[in-house]
């Protein structure tokens, strides 16, 4: 029994010599309840009960008892060692593997925040390539809808000039005010400038709607782009932190999920949706830019065509005016040698009342559009001035060279009344070949050029 306790003790602990007080337990002491041991009392042979002795009679253990407590509190002391080391190493163990996890995890994080870069870059790259085709589309459309515009102004003087021509050939005299070929082609060609005008001022409106539906789908797509710029700079900022940062710190409330947060497949159809649609109204700018080449060229030949079939008709028709005229002039060429002077002086009154009819019109129409001057700019300042004197001047002038021609239409009327009727044929061939040749046909020198119809310039 001896031996066994003692090898216990020697296994529970070895023996320290204490020299000082032992340091304050972290548990404050507590007054445990006494243990009452019922002691066996001797009462046998050897029992001093009864004698001289007897102040010594009282309870005491036995030695058998001394040994077994003493062994309880070995097996006790050793138990409690044990248990406390097997606790130290499986606190140890379970610190490591703690540390090993929460490292993996991070890792594993930071890997997942890599990749999410990766994916944010990739839509950024895809978003910013898209944002400068639609930019550079949006910059050649809007170059086509200048030729557009410039081809629509362009218009304007062949129109101005189809007009023109049969506006001068309104003031023929008979027998010579006929529907004839060149009148003809004039109204095909003011009708064909009228439906190429229609047709440019439809495609400069559908230019301009595809624009304004290129930015607006550029605006969605930079948006995006910039939503994908702060989101990498965010996760790229994440993916820097590490144990060894200093502004990092608790926020309990963010281990959550939002409600409004996308998943990863509708992030990504978001920004695939954005990109399909700019690329669809890509293709239709791309589109509308061939056909505006197509329209542009094609109205540019046939407007030419048919300023050629008009240039062809007035020659024509100017050749059959001076055949007429010499065929009357040679018939009354003794009778214009006796009135010649005067006939030429009818003329040249005649020229220059109709010289008068351009200034008169210059005047009065710069009169005319000063009148539509907004507001205080309705203004009679020097030019308006000038402009009333200039008319007046104009009428003045008509109205004296018109009183004179009149004197010398009398004239030349009692010289002969009876060879009246040639002479004013023949100043109404005069007249015919004036509109045609010297109004009509200088006039169609302004005719623009294929370059300039096709709004090149």
């Amino acid at each position: 029994m001896a031996d066994a306790v003692g090898s216990s003790g020697a296994m529970a602990q070895p023996s320290v010599l204490l020299t000082k007080e032992p340091a304050p337990q972290t548990v404050p002491a507590s007054d445990l309840p006494m243990k009452v041991y019922e002691v066996a009392l001797n009462t046998g042979t050897d029992s001093s009960s009864g004698l001289a002795t007897a102040g010594f009679r009282i309870a005491k253990y036995l030695p058998t008892e001394w040994h077994l407590n003493h062994s309880e509190l070995c097996h006790k002391a050793f138990i409690s060692c044990e248990q406390a080391e097997r606790g130290r190493a499986e606190a140890k163990e379970l610190a490591e593997y703690a540390a090993a996890a929460a490292q993996r995890a991070q890792q594993d994080s930071t890997a997942a925040v890599g990749q999410r870069l990766e994916d944010i870059h990739f839509w950024k790259s895809q978003l910013q390539k898209e944002i400068e085709d639609l930019d550079a589309e949006t910059r050649l459309l809007a170059a086509q809808k200048l030729r557009l515009e410039r081809a629509l102004d362009a218009t304007e003087v062949p129109y101005a000039i189809a007009t023109d021509n049969l506006q001068c050939r309104e003031r023929r005299q008979a027998p010579d005010l006929v529907c004839d070929e060149v009148e003809r082609e004039l109204l095909k060609e003011a009708d064909l400038i009228r439906s190429i005008q229609e047709l440019l001022k439809r495609t400069l409106i559908q230019a301009r709607n595809q624009m304004r539906i290129n930015r607006e789908h550029k605006e969605v797509c930079e948006m995006d782009w910039s939503d994908k710029v702060e989101t990498y700079n965010i996760d790229d900022k994440c993916g820097k932190y590490s144990n060894q940062s200093t502004n990092t710190q608790f926020h309990p409330t963010s281990v959550k999920f939002e409600e409004s947060a996308s998943t990863p497949e509708t992030w990504a159809k978001f920004s695939n949706d954005n990109i399909y649609r700019a690329e669809r109204e890509k293709l239709a700018s791309i589109n509308l830019r061939d056909l505006i080449d197509n329209i542009l060229h094609d109205t540019s030949e046939d407007m030419r065509k048919q300023c050629a079939a008009v240039n062809e008709a007035f020659a024509k028709h100017c050749e059959e005016l001076y055949d007429t005229k010499h065929k009357l002039e040679h018939h009354l060429k003794q009778i214009l040698k006796e009135i010649g002077f005067q006939e030429a002086n009818i003329a040249a009154l005649k020229q220059a009342i109709k010289d008068k009819e351009a200034p008169m019109k210059v005047a009065q129409t710069r009169l005319y559009d000063r009148s539509s001057r907004p507001n205080v700019d309705l203004c009679r300042d020097e030019a308006q001035f000038r402009l009333v004197s200039e008319v007046e001047e104009l009428t003045e002038s008509i109205k004296s060279l018109k009183k004179r021609l009149l004197e010398s239409e009398e004239s030349l009327r009692n010289l002969e009344d009876t060879r009246m009727n040639l002479e004013k044929d023949i100043a109404v061939k005069t007249n015919s070949i004036f509109i045609d040749k010297q109004k009509c046909m200088a006039h169609r020198t302004r005719y623009p050029v294929v370059f300039k119809l096709a709004g090149y310039e």
